[in-house]
């Protein structure tokens, strides 16, 4: 009887508090803002590899300069030639042959014109694409770096026996741990 008793009594210590609990998130959330891409897109339009600047991705801003500089280079230097060319036909039909081209004929010169005048065209083109490309690279970085790439979200290739063939097949697996 005694241990009836005392196997049913309870007793207690402290009074009854009433606790919550409160689940933690064990997702981080980065806080994505939309308009970043847009920011990054509107630096570089203003100034070339200030976008990349935004994004500190400081490697490209080179690469940014170099490729535009250097097809305005050729764009320059062509169209100087062009004109060198085209003065030089022009005198020659006012009816000077005391040019830097004299050893050319008319022919060779409409040539050389035309030839210069393609090149430059081209250059000016590619000085446009590459401030284009700046402008695209700046907005999809952007976009980008708010994507969660941590390992928790992986593709591996994967090496594995077929059990019924007991051949090796290969694959990829697609793992996600929780």
């Amino acid at each position: 009887m005694f241990f009836f008793i005392v196997g049913h009594t309870t007793l207690f210590a402290q009074g009854k508090k009433e606790t919550t609990l409160v689940v933690k998130d064990t997702i981080l959330s980065n806080n994505i803002d939309p308009l970043t891409p847009a920011k990054a897109a509107f630096y570089s339009a203003i100034l070339p590899g200030l976008g990349q600047a935004y994004n500190k991705k400081y490697w490209k801003i080179p690469l940014v300069y170099g490729a535009m500089g250097t097809s305005l280079y050729f764009y320059l230097d062509n169209n100087k030639k062009y004109h060198q060319y085209r003065d030089a036909y022009k005198r020659r039909l006012e009816g000077y042959k005391d040019d830097n081209f004299s050893y050319l004929d008319d022919s060779r010169l409409i040539a050389g014109q035309k030839f210069y005048q393609r090149n430059r065209d081209l250059s000016s083109l590619f000085v446009v694409a590459f401030y284009a490309l700046n402008i695209i690279d700046a907005n999809v970085d952007a976009a980008l770096l708010q994507f969660n790439v941590d390992e928790n979200l992986s593709v591996r290739p994967a090496i594995y026996p077929n059990d019924v063939t007991l051949k090796t097949n290969v694959g990829l697996t697609f793992n996600y741990n929780f």
